[in-house]
């Protein structure tokens, strides 16, 4: 077992300092990293990579900050992919659990809200979102096709971010 530790330590470098690292080293890291953050986002959920919410955006950051520590030497290279893990699977449970219960999941992930009802815009909501008046046209142009506000049923700021349009009937 020993002979099998001092290998993998050598073409490695797992006692070494970051800066004593070879390219060869730094570069087997980054592979092993690359193969094995694949398989950590797929055993994640697809909508994580669609970055739909705060929620699924953070695990992307967070999961490529830790792991980069595993690359580049500054962490332990077995605790950042075990700590990629721990993550990805907190993200799913969170995800199993937000499936199930809609107010965890309006915790997690936010709820909509309403900033145009019947052609009348809500200031509030937009000035509460930072939505500018310049935002939320170029949104009516590119998604409801549309210029006339008098046109929109009813306008969502959505828990991703984007503004869904539902027109008037006629």
């Amino acid at each position: 077992m020993n002979i099998l530790y001092d290998f993998v330590d050598s073409l490695l470098g797992l006692q070494l300092e970051p800066k004593q690292l070879t390219f060869t080293q730094v570069s087997l890291r980054g592979v092993i990293i690359f193969v094995l953050t694949l398989f950590m986002v797929r055993l994640s959920s697809r909508r994580s990579l669609a970055e739909k919410t705060a929620f699924d955006a953070i695990l992307l950051v967070i999961l490529a900050s830790v792991l980069s520590r595993g690359i580049n030497g500054s962490a332990g290279f077995f605790t950042t992919i075990g700590l990629g893990f721990v993550l990805v699977l907190l993200h799913r449970f969170f995800g199993w659990i937000a499936c199930r219960s809609h107010a965890f999941g309006m915790l997690i992930k936010g709820s909509p809200i309403v900033i145009i009802r019947d052609g009348e815009i809500n200031h509030h909501a937009m000035r509460q979102n930072l939505i500018s008046h310049h935002d939320l046209e170029e949104d009516l142009r590119l998604d409801a096709e549309t210029e006339d506000i008098s046109k929109i049923k009813i306008a969502r700021l959505e828990r991703s971010g984007d503004i869904s349009f539902i027109k008037t009937e006629g």
